[in-house]
């Protein structure tokens, strides 16, 4: 009889009240907040570390308490909004750190084409008002950055409707830039050969441990801060496998650690690297920089080649492999989608119906001259 698998915990209680172990072994500050749990990351997994900082922890809510109480007077501020979206978001674990930085991005950009934004009684700001800054903003704006803007003024608004300062968001009716797909331009084998060649070839001070991340992420498809935090006991040479986890705190864009097949170019490229480092602890990182935007700018001059980036070898990744005959869902899941193959499917379905149509061409009705 097969014995059940253990459930494991979300949360773990501790000795201290209101310290939490997630399951992921980082400590959290259970604080309330109008009747709801708000989890306050202690980013940590220590215990020790953690007992320290929880006290801290509950002096600021305490007072961004105090602070949001002023705040919801009749004179809140667009800025005093933004205050309390904030801290919103810090009191959510499904949230990662580089989101939160980027909306304040989001807020330092609103201030720049919209001045007298912050400032201004939230009560006063009219749909008019949002469109005239529309306006501008969209002239100078990316489509995706024009649509963030957007998406952040109406969470700042929808919170000044929670508090009862007003009824309704003037932000609601501004519409969204359409959003491009970017036409992909990736060097042909050839030309990403001579462009390692190039970057390994400067004899620079980091040169070889560029082209060493700029092979490792067009033979892996991993992100630019996944490939940097790759370490030696990620690689299992054996299993012809390696383990992708990404940031230590936040792990990788979705949230899951994946693994991804060595395919035969990584191997050659991890075992040789290996062979040059046999010492190093497992624990170290496999590559020596995380970012060679510049090497690779130089070498695609160099050799007249068009200018891609750390997330193009990404897509170099994928079309290699897609052209080589494996499958779109395949790819998607060694990128680390969790659609199934959806947007996959948008950047790279014209791969596969090319070489269905090459495919199609050896098809023929025609009786053999051997029969």
């Amino acid at each position: 009889m097969k014995a059940a698998s253990k459930t494991v915990k979300t949360w773990e209680n501790t000795r201290v009240q209101n310290l939490k172990r997630h399951k992921s072994g980082l400590y959290y500050a259970r604080l309330f907040e109008n009747g709801k749990d708000v989890w306050k990351p202690l980013k940590t997994k220590h215990f020790s570390v953690a007992e320290a900082r929880i006290a801290e922890a509950q002096k600021e809510h305490r007072q961004h308490r105090k602070k949001e109480v002023a705040a919801s007077s009749v004179k809140m501020t667009f800025q005093d909004a933004a205050d309390l979206h904030s801290k919103q978001l810090s009191g959510r674990v499904d949230i990662k750190d580089s989101t939160r930085h980027y909306w304040k991005q989001i807020l330092t950009a609103l201030g720049k084409y919209w001045p007298e934004l912050p400032a201004s009684e939230i009560r006063k700001l009219t749909e008019s008002d949002c469109r005239e800054w529309a306006t501008r903003f969209a002239k100078t704006a990316s489509a995706n950055r024009y649509n963030n803007s957007i998406a952040f003024l109406r969470h700042v608004f929808d919170v000044a409707i929670e508090q009862g300062i007003i009824h309704k968001n003037p932000a609601a009716k501004l519409e969204r830039k359409p959003v491009r797909s970017k036409i992909l331009e990736l060097p042909s084998l050839q030309q990403f050969q001579a462009f390692v060649e190039s970057i390994r070839g400067r004899h620079g001070r980091f040169s070889t441990h560029c082209a060493d991340f700029t092979e490792g992420l067009a033979y892996t498809g991993c992100r630019k801060t996944e490939g940097g935090r790759i370490v030696w006991q990620d690689l299992n040479f054996k299993a012809g496998e390696i383990l992708v986890k990404g940031d230590p705190t936040d792990r990788t864009k979705n949230g899951e650690v994946r693994r991804i097949p060595m395919i035969p170019s990584a191997r050659a490229l991890f075992e040789r690297m290996r062979l040059e480092r046999p010492d190093e602890d497992p624990t170290a990182p496999v590559f020596k920089v995380r970012e060679c935007q510049k090497s690779m700018d130089r070498a695609a001059e160099t050799i007249g080649m068009i200018r891609i980036t750390h997330h193009d070898l990404r897509h170099f990744f994928a079309t290699i492999c897609i052209e080589s005959g494996v499958d779109i869902p395949t790819v998607s899941r060694w990128l680390g989608h969790q659609d199934g193959g959806i947007l996959a499917m948008k950047t790279y379905g014209h791969l596969r119906r090319e070489h269905s149509q090459s495919q199609a061409l050896k098809v023929s009705f025609k009786p053999s001259e051997a029969a």
